[in-house]
């Protein structure tokens, strides 16, 4: 078989995803951005790229440009040029716009993370591993250097991170006062490029001394001196910068770079968890309750400040809510019965009231006031917990035996009916798209014609080079265990000497961003319906500990009877019970908060991304998406909430409240997420009437099908060149393929 490089989805309709060098992005389809393991850390000095460390899963590679070279395509998606055009204009026209009249107006922030170019283009996928941090459990692991400063330089960095509208939302105190002790002083001199545009950086900076200027295609748009914040982004992930830094006077900055950023991440969220625990476990009326359940109620604790002299909770009035004191103190006093007050007592750190609303609505007994300089508690309410993790007597009854190692729960791989496919007997009928580091081919079996499949094609060398190899097996090992009708079925894989293989089910009726382009937003049934497909795959990935992480309108292809599958699994994860990962992964508009936050996450963010799509699907595009393509922008939009979202006429009152039920701001109060699972999804009121039984079982008529004439039909797809052969590569890293 011939057999040609870089795999793309691409529709009919002559948009070409490989074309990274066009002009004009917002036919561009958004990509995963996939950053691997860092085995060096920049010198921001130097001024040397770093290459292109990070691959973009989906499409590009972890900086934000996205027209990036180094791109990885979904395994199923597909993009019509024709229509996608004319919908990206309407679609940004009733966005927030984020952008500024001219330069000068512009935060350095806004220069260094929005390319110009791209204004109006859909924007990509990120995801940032963080493996190395996910299986950290020793605190020694997560130290970092601290460096000395003045108590005028603690001040200035402070406030820099503060005034900075992404960075401030990131931070509560503990973190602020983290990140300004893990700064270190770096000194540039005059006429230096201290950042230089187009290269991917790894460093947050304050400007400390000096001045400095910002280039642009080599033209000054902004000068500024001390006490400014920029480059955040990559802190997050590996992220190309779009302007240059230089310095006009000999300067000093303070640096952060992104792996120390990340263990303050992780070991000021492990903490707050390990804190909350132990609060929880100190008060008599939960003693009886598993860890592991404490540790659930935990996820349901909020942070509340009450300042000095504000009544926390008033002598008579119906509580409904429990109090424990992170920090500060209270008063506490009752009313004697000539009226007047006398103080009974003072609750401080770690003390806890008004513990009885979490068994029924009680009448307060006591006033308990806040005291100077103010009082910060953890707040739970009764409903939301009773709700969502059932009452204490029933949390009490919970019992979780430590499983032995024979008891563990193992997940196979289903057993494939097409094991006796082997290579030599696939022969090519025609592309069905490129990327950058291969291409899916519909193959046939020679033995026996009427049988095809989708071959897709990785070149190894370029997998090596991109340090992919860690995804390949990922999606291969997730793929494998997965047979559901809404999931796309993954058979075998072989190797050579230039390729891995992936033998997959042909899903031939296109991706469905193609049909959105051209529709512009679909009707409320066909939306229903996709939707309703989509929960059925989360429903069963779930039961198997699974989380996709990459939900959007790009990976889900039609089949000929129009049903939905879930395609590219490189950035799905196997995660335990009871257990969150630190990973920073998802596309821009659909990743939740708690992700952006660095603080750990779970299954939750799937329940989160459907309620993204469901608005995508309705309005055509996500309820959170800043004008310009700038990231950070849209992640401040995300920390704000769906509450702040002005919801188009289009979305119908049961869908909008739907949305907002899955797009909590508190993971552990998002609608699939609760006891009943994704059976709360099922049976809310946008969903009422749906067939579910004749989805599963495929009777259900779908009211969006794409011609499809025969298992050969590959009219819903671009035509492709075929491209030079790879050179050999046989370092072994695909032994297991």
């Amino acid at each position: 078989m011939v057999l040609c490089p870089p795999f793309r989805w691409s529709s009919k309709g002559g948009f070409n995803l490989t074309n990274v060098e066009r002009g004009d992005a917002g036919d561009q389809k958004r990509e995963t951005i996939s950053k691997v393991p860092e085995t060096f850390t920049d010198n921001p000095q130097a001024n040397v790229s770093n290459g292109n460390g990070l691959i973009y899963k989906n499409s590009i590679t972890l900086p934000v440009d996205p027209g990036l070279s180094s791109k990885k395509s979904s395994d199923m998606s597909i993009q019509s040029e024709k229509s996608a055009s004319s919908f990206g204009k309407d679609s940004d026209s009733d966005e927030i716009d984020t952008r500024e009249s001219s330069a000068g107006r512009k935060t350095i922030s806004d220069l260094m993370q929005s390319n110009p170019e791209k204004r109006g283009r859909r924007k990509r996928g990120v995801i940032a591993p963080l493996a190395s941090l996910d299986n950290t459990r020793n605190s020694i692991d997560l130290q970092y250097e601290k460096h000395e400063k003045d108590e005028q330089s603690l001040t200035q960095i402070r406030a820099a991170i503060l005034a900075n509208d992404f960075l401030k939302n990131l931070m509560d105190e503990e973190r602020l006062t983290a990140v300004v002790e893990a700064m270190s002083p770096q000194q540039f001199p005059a006429g230096s490029l201290m950042i230089r545009e187009g290269e991917s950086g790894s460093h947050l900076y304050v400007s400390a001394q000096g001045q400095f200027e910002v280039l642009k295609g080599g033209q000054v748009v902004k000068n500024f001196g001390p006490g400014e914040a920029f480059g955040e982004l990559a802190i997050l992930y590996k992220a190309k910068r779009f302007a240059s830094i230089r310095c006009i006077t000999d300067a000093k900055v303070w640096t952060l770079e992104r792996r120390v950023f990340q263990k303050i991440m992780v070991r000021s969220g492990r903490q707050e968890n390990e804190d909350n625990i132990r609060f929880l476990a100190s008060v008599p009326l939960l003693r009886e309750i598993h860890p592991i359940e404490l540790s659930k109620i935990s996820d349901f604790l909020k942070r509340e400040f009450f300042s000095t002299g504000t009544a926390v909770v008033r002598q008579g009035d119906r509580g409904d809510k429990f109090y424990i004191i992170r920090g500060g103190t209270v008063a506490v006093t009752k009313r004697d019965g000539d009226g007047g007050e006398r103080r009974v007592g003072t609750l401080r750190r770690g003390d806890y009231f008004g513990e009885q609303a979490l068994l029924h609505e009680d009448r307060r007994l006591a006033t308990v006031t806040a005291l100077p300089p103010g009082v910060e508690c953890l707040t739970l309410e009764r409903g939301p917990f009773t709700d969502l993790l059932g009452n204490l007597e029933e949390l009490k009854n919970i019992r979780h035996a430590v499983p032995r190692a024979s008891q563990q729960k193992k997940t196979s791989e289903v057993k494939s009916e097409y094991e006796f496919v082997e290579l030599k007997d696939l022969e090519i009928i025609g592309t069905m798209g490129v990327g950058g580091c291969g291409r899916v081919e519909l193959v046939q079996y020679k033995p026996q014609p009427s049988l095809t499949f989708a071959l897709k094609c990785l070149k190894k060398v370029d997998m090596v080079q991109q340090q992919q190899q860690e995804h390949a097996y990922n999606e291969k090992n997730i793929m494998m265990t997965c047979n559901s009708p809404f999931i796309c079925r993954l058979y075998r894989t072989f190797k050579d000497s230039k390729y891995v293989y992936f033998l997959m089910e042909p899903v031939l009726g296109g991706d469905v961003w193609t049909i959105l382009q051209k529709q512009r937003y679909f009707p409320e049934h066909i939306s229903r319906f996709m939707a309703a497909c989509v929960v059925e795959a989360f429903q069963y990935l779930h039961s198997k500990d699974i989380i996709y992480r990459d939900l959007k309108p790009e990976n889900l292809m039609l089949d000929k009877n129009g049903y939905i599958k879930l395609v590219d699994f490189g950035f799905a994860k196997m995660l335990a019970p009871n257990s969150k990962t630190w990973t920073f992964a998802g596309t821009p508009e659909y990743v939740a908060p708690e992700i952006v936050l660095n603080k750990g996450h779970d299954r939750a963010v799937d329940c989160w991304a459907l309620g993204v799509f469901i608005h995508e699907l309705l309005v055509g595009k996500p309820p959170f998406r800043a004008a310009g393509g700038d990231h950070m922008k849209t992640y401040t939009l995300i920390l704000r909430g769906i509450d702040a979202i002005t919801f188009n006429p289009r979305v119908p009152k049961s869908a909008q409240i739907l949305i907002r039920k899955l797009c909590r701001a508190v993971p552990a109060e998002r609608l699939g997420y609760l006891k009943n699972g994704v059976v709360d999804i099922k049976n809310h009121k946008w969903f009422l009437g749906f067939d579910w039984e004749g989805l599963r079982d495929r009777k259900l008529k779908a009211p969006l099908i794409q011609p499809v004439a025969n298992d050969f039909d590959l009219s819903n797809f671009e035509k492709y060149p075929k491209d030079k052969l790879p050179p050999d590569e046989t370092s072994g890293w695909d032994i297991d393929f």
